[in-house]
């Protein structure tokens, strides 16, 4: 039943905010990400590095390998595994790289992906609104931004 709640809010959601122009919707989700970073401190958190996986490019893997004098397919045995749409994701949670005090092992080599999360502040929100409204009930961050975009409106 909870499922169904949670479901059914999270298609509202995307509806409320693809009734939104895309210029605007872009907009208001570059002010309230600016807004919630600016008092949001990741490593009081750091839920995505302890419950889901970024995508790893074959750029990350070079790059990460390289970072552990390993062979690509060396890094790729060790840390990672094709999931079902044939992306590399980590082969478990919490990252292996996550440091007692939340701080990332492989920060200024991470993947790309995790530069980029939550990903609330690029062009064309639009794209990715399920991807969103998913990640609200990953990170904090998230959930704030959509309050207050939601509320907003």
């Amino acid at each position: 039943m909870e499922d169904r709640k949670h479901r059914k809010e999270s298609e509202e959601i995307i509806r409320g905010l693809n009734r939104i122009p895309k210029n605007q919707l872009d907009k208001s989700f570059h002010d309230a990400h600016t807004a919630v970073f600016k008092k949001t401190d990741c490593l009081t958190c750091a839920n995505c590095c302890k419950t889901t996986s970024p995508i790893f490019t074959i750029t990350d893997i070079q790059r990460l390998a390289k970072l552990f004098k390993q062979k690509n397919n060396e890094f790729i045995d060790q840390y990672l595994k094709l999931d079902e749409e044939e992306d590399y994701v980590l082969r478990s949670a919490p990252c292996p790289f996550l440091l007692a005090d939340n701080k990332c092992f492989v920060y200024e080599e991470r993947p790309m992906a995790c530069r980029e999360y939550p990903h609330t502040n690029r062009k064309n929100m639009q794209q990715i609104l399920k991807l969103t409204v998913k990640n609200r009930d990953v990170c904090p961050a998230v959930s704030e931004i959509l309050n207050r975009i939601t509320v907003k409106k």
